[in-house]
């Protein structure tokens, strides 16, 4: 299985990557990934704001824009998933070409601006979902009139199948998005979402992602409204801007920087926020090996998200991770994951 998988890297890595992306989705779909559940034990079971997970390491949102793939999803190893982003509206997104290897840093350059087709299709979707923890990642429709009402309406269309949904706020690639992180529209933004979310019949944990290139007074405010507001957790965090030490033709390209270049300035806005706030924290940005998941979980994260890696990496990393993370556990004596989290943030302020 892990030849034909490699063989298949290669291939897809020679295609467009936007077209390499969507062969990825078809082939899940035709049941060609794994077909096994999560790699678990007692050290990797943990709770994240108080959704039972059998291990940490979690799928990022936007492989699955559409959540087209949920069940081969659910059997590839993943502790949880991370859907979307959804709008209320379909929308078709940024002009294509939009998604760019850089090979030589193992990372990539988006540009896609929520391109998606709607919360009416998310749902027919995730009514048959499978079992497991699935979220969904809110956005709001480019030329809505009120984006910060965009985010209450998905999670109020979508929120009966879910068990948890994240506020993005934090993407580069819709113009001023990033602008509802401030202090005021935010504090606002996660009122509205919290009443929605009282207003479920089962309401769901809520999640505020956040960009990796705030300042430390932008993150003293991120904070103070994330504990005010009562959601349940923050993911840090969404792509960059940044392009510093970065090779190859595509380098410059307008969007979001993630994968390998992204580690140590997400990691070290991760031990910052986790300084500032005793909310349970998601740890997303460059985690491609055990190594840096557990990094991650060490400076202050109770679990992580990867995306990128799998480019790289293929589907079998996340068993590879998840092993690896047990190993590494067992290793420094920690009987859970839970035991580790913040024992090496020092490293990273």
């Amino acid at each position: 299985m892990r030849l034909i998988e490699n063989a298949g890297l290669r291939a897809m890595r020679m295609m467009d990557p936007e077209r390499a992306h969507g062969i990825a989705i078809k082939a899940l779909q035709m049941g060609l990934g794994p077909k096994r559940g999560p790699f678990t034990s007692d050290r990797l079971r943990t709770t994240l704001a108080g959704l039972d997970l059998p291990n940490p390491i979690g799928l990022a949102a936007g492989f699955d824009k559409n959540a087209t793939a949920l069940r081969p999803l659910s059997r590839c190893g993943f502790g949880f998933l991370e859907v979307g982003a959804i709008t209320p509206r379909a929308q078709a997104g940024n002009p294509q070409p939009r998604l760019f290897r850089l090979k030589r840093d193992r990372a990539a350059i988006n540009r896609f601006g929520f391109n998606n087709k709607g919360m009416e299709l998310a749902l027919a979707r995730l009514t048959v979902r499978p079992k497991g923890v699935i979220g969904l990642n809110l956005g709001a429709n480019k030329n809505s009139e009120d984006r910060s009402a965009d985010f209450s309406k998905v999670l109020a269309y979508c929120g009966e199948f879910l068990d948890f949904a994240t506020v993005n706020v934090s993407s580069p690639n819709t113009e001023s998005l990033r602008d509802l992180q401030g202090k005021a529209a935010l504090a606002a933004l996660l009122d509205s979402v919290m009443q929605t979310n009282a207003g479920l019949d089962r309401p769901v944990s809520i999640f505020l992602k956040i960009a990796p290139d705030l300042d430390e007074a932008e993150l003293d405010d991120v904070a103070a409204v994330a504990d005010a507001s009562g959601i349940s957790g923050i993911i840090t965090t969404n792509t960059t801007l940044d392009r510093v030490g970065l090779h190859g033709q595509y380098s410059r390209e307008p969007g979001g920087l993630s994968g390998q270049p992204l580690f140590e300035k997400s990691t070290r806005v991760l031990a910052q926020m986790s300084q500032r706030t005793n909310l349970p924290l998601i740890g997303v940005g460059g985690v491609a090996s055990a190594a840096q998941a557990y990094a991650k979980i060490r400076a202050g994260a109770s679990t992580v998200q990867l995306y990128t890696a799998l480019v790289y990496g293929g589907i079998s990393l996340v068993d590879d991770i998840a092993r690896g993370l047990d190993t590494l556990l067992e290793k420094d004596g920690f009987a859970n994951v839970s035991d580790a989290v913040g024992t090496g943030r020092a490293d990273y302020l």
